[in-house]
């Protein structure tokens, strides 16, 4: 019997701005599930909620705002939780994407997402 590892909170970050400016705490909306270390992240419009990042929606979510930096459990209630939201580099085979990120194509516009907020992968 084999047994896969999680990834370990923070395994993916190669560096941060100084002090904790990359660094904010945000809500992940219930209904979430088990969300793994290094899930790119959307953020609601209405709820100001973070969610995994789907390929396509219709609120704010569909657009990659940030990285998890730790595991959380959001199945049945609302988790606070850190992301690196900006000024940062991050490990790109590391990141974690929504089952509905299932192509290279849509891979490379979350990574363009992450860019403009100041997300580097590498």
């Amino acid at each position: 019997m084999s047994t896969k590892m999680r990834q370990r909170d923070w395994s993916f970050l190669l560096s941060e701005a100084s002090g904790n400016r990359s660094r904010e705490t945000v809500t992940i909306a219930a209904g979430s599930g088990v969300v793994a270390a290094a899930t790119v992240v959307g953020k609601q419009t209405d709820s100001q909620k973070y969610v995994p990042s789907p390929a396509t929606g219709a609120d704010g979510s569909e657009t990659a705002k940030a990285v998890l930096a730790n595991a959380v459990d959001a199945t049945s209630q609302d988790v606070e939780a850190v992301v690196l939201g900006r000024d940062a580099e991050v490990k790109e085979v590391m990141l974690n994407f929504h089952s509905t990120v299932d192509d290279a194509d849509k891979v490379a516009a979350k990574l363009a997402e992450l860019k403009a907020v100041g997300l580097i992968t590498r």
